[in-house]
């Protein structure tokens, strides 16, 4: 439910988003369709977000996508941790909403 509030914004925005329904998959898909930027959640299915991370870091045809990380883990030791691993941003889910994470991943992009 929340994938859907996120990518229809995202769409209203003029962005094209793909929704990876665990972690595999979107290690799957960054690798296919190597996008333009990656949101993250840390907490999911099969393989965590930081787990996802890490790979996407380490693998040479993805490591220079930008990754936002998007989650409600919002403790300093996430946040470090996911900077730490590569991440552009780490956003708490509760503190922002959808536009001001849109305007966030613009400013990424540099639109």
């Amino acid at each position: 439910m929340i994938s859907s509030m996120y990518k229809t914004k995202f769409e209203a925005d003029g962005f094209e988003v793909l929704i990876a329904d665990n972690g595999v998959i979107g290690l799957e898909l960054s690798k296919k369709f190597k996008p333009d930027i990656i949101m993250l959640d840390v907490i999911l299915p099969q393989l965590d977000g930081f787990s996802v991370l890490e790979e996407i870091k380490k693998d040479q045809a993805t490591k220079n996508i930008p990754v936002i990380m998007l989650t409600n883990l919002g403790t300093a030791e996430d946040k470090k941790k996911g900077e730490t691993m590569g991440a552009l941003d780490y956003l708490v889910k509760a503190s922002l909403t959808p536009g001001q994470i849109s305007e966030k991943i613009k400013k990424a992009l540099k639109m």
